[in-house]
């Protein structure tokens, strides 16, 4: 076993790290919102913002087939083993790894740019209602982000093993603050994005994917920057690692497991782009924000739980690895329950109070509400199903996530394109929304079948009385909300849109929260005490 003065790398208090950790997770959530706001402002819920969205999407998915699986089931492992065998080892590989990797990028990024129209094509379809010329458009300009966004997450992953959190952390914020001068200057600049037909050389659309870019740059500047005040040098090195050869197999499998995903994710946005202008982009907006709540809590529950859970697999301890997966399930849903109850009838609210202002409307602004509200109720399925899935790769297991990720884009795809048949498309978001949070129940469902099947007895019956306890705290605060704010309203009388969104934005917030702890506390809820103690951990940090 190699100590840490072994490995010739500091290493930072776990304690002070997370700290720093959680102080930039939170600030780059807050800054990554006011982008988000921001550019609502300014492009409104329309067929620009789609184009947008739709483009600035393509260079993280080419990222995530090329290097997202395989990072994190091949690349992590095999630099933490470099490094363990000592610093030479460890700086030797990680150059090996970057000299590979941007070589792939490189490569990947001019292949993309050059079939920007085709990857446009296959995002959108014959039928969409976006603007594909557009789209393309800021294709051009946004693509070369796949280097920027791809050796980012590598030097990431190289920061960290090499025991350097803070910055990684707070590279994001830098990105978020770029976008928001981009914003500001898009503003500014007089004129308008023509979309018939489209110019690539318009100033206003040179400064938005310019900019944007920019933006995922300075990201990937702060790294090297950061990774080269490590002590790391940066030198050039070729050639194949014959310990890629022990992955073989477990990358096969996260990368069919990624391909799969994002061909849902294609259905999902060309069904979505049939929809009235502004679907798309209402749609990423309500599945991003419906996030915040698992990238937060469950984030940090499933960082903090699993090695407990590859640490029993591994010795081969299967009741205390049933234990802790048993735990960690309830422990989601107390944790993410209420936050869910919240936003389901706070979703509206929420919606028009930060997202109706400028070119935006009141209207566009509550079909964003409805399509949160909707996301929001697969909130804590998800959070199953991603400690389900984690729980297969702890067992050395890539192949049964892969499967299960099968059925759910399947059974999605399918709702996908039954809502598309059936609803009009003003509404063709929220029925596509609601699919995929009911793809997540039934992955959740899949995964506690698959398990038991696995493992035998999973404590099933616990499990599902500690959800059901949370849903009824959840589904109580919720209604005891509504009443509280029907009572109010009738006190108040008609008011603006703006300051009655704000009243019952405040009220659900205050009344939900409060109603769903109560009754978790006269349920008597064993995870209870456990999940204040975590919030509390947080707050402190």
């Amino acid at each position: 076993m190699v100590d840490q003065a072994d490995t010739g790398v500091r290493r930072p208090s776990l304690a002070r790290a997370s700290a720093a950790m959680a102080v930039a997770t939170a600030t780059s959530r807050v800054s990554g919102l006011l982008a988000k706001v921001l550019l609502v402002v300014v492009l409104g819920l329309g067929m620009i913002n789609d184009s947008y969205t739709v483009a600035n999407t393509l260079p993280t998915v080419v990222n995530e087939l090329l290097l997202g699986g395989v990072l994190t089931s091949i690349a992590v492992p095999l630099l933490v083993r470099a490094q363990q065998e000592g610093p030479k080892q460890g700086e030797s590989y990680a150059q090996w790894m970057i000299t590979m990797g941007g070589v792939l990028l490189a490569v990947a990024t001019a292949v993309a740019v050059a079939s920007a129209g085709l990857l446009t094509a296959l995002y959108l379809g014959a039928d969409t209602r976006a603007n594909a010329e557009l789209t393309t458009a800021f294709a051009y300009l946004l693509l070369p982000g796949i280097v920027c966004y791809g050796m980012s997450a590598l030097l990431q992953a190289i920061l960290n093993v090499r025991g350097v959190f803070g910055t990684p952390a707070w590279a994001p914020v830098v990105n978020n603050l770029v976008v928001i001068a981009t914003v500001i200057v898009y503003a500014l600049v007089p004129g308008e994005i023509s979309t018939d037909p489209v110019r690539i050389g318009e100033p206003k659309l040179l400064v938005l994917g310019l900019g944007t870019l920019a933006g995922i740059t300075a990201q990937l500047l702060v790294m090297v920057v950061s990774l080269q005040r490590s002590g790391f040098r940066y030198r050039w090195r070729w050639g194949w690692d014959r310990r890629l050869s022990e992955f073989g197999g477990l990358a096969g499998w996260v990368v069919l497991y990624t391909l799969i995903s994002q061909a849902g994710m294609v259905v999902i946005t060309r069904v979505t782009a049939q929809g009235t202008p502004g679907s798309v982009a209402t749609f990423n907006y309500a599945w991003l924000l419906s996030q915040v709540p698992y990238g937060v809590l469950g984030v940090s529950l499933l960082t903090a739980l699993m090695p407990r859970i590859s640490e029993a697999a591994a010795a081969g301890r299967t009741r205390a690895f049933v234990d802790d997966v048993a735990w960690g399930t309830r422990m989601t849903a107390v944790l993410l329950m209420p936050v869910s109850a919240l936003l389901v009838v706070a979703g509206g609210p929420l919606a028009v109070a930060f997202f109706s202002l400028g070119a935006s409307d009141v209207a566009a602004a509550g079909r964003l509400g409805w399509a949160l509200a909707a996301a929001a109720a697969g909130v804590v399925p998800f959070g199953i199903t991603m400690l389900q899935l984690r729980a297969f790769y702890a067992m050395h297991d890539a192949r049964t996530p892969t499967w299960i990720n099968v059925i759910m884009v399947v059974v999605r795809s399918a709702l996908c394109y039954l809502v598309l048949a059936t609803v009009d498309p003003q509404d063709l978001v929220l029925g596509v929304t609601a699919a995929m949070s009911a793809s997540f129940l039934l992955g959740a469902v899949v995964g506690q079948v698959w398990l038991r099947a696995r493992l035998g007895s999973l404590r099933t019956g616990a499990t599902l009385l500690g959800c059901v306890r949370a849903l009824v705290a959840g589904v109580v605060g919720a209604l005891c909300s509504l009443a509280v704010l029907a009572a109010t309203r009738s006190l108040t009388g008609p008011l603006s849109p703006m300051a009655d969104a704000w009243l019952a934005l405040v009220l659900h917030g205050i009344v939900v929260l409060a109603v769903s702890l109560g009754v978790l506390a006269l349920l008597r809820a064993p995870e209870l005490k456990p999940a204040l103690q975590k919030l509390r951990r947080l707050a402190r940090r």
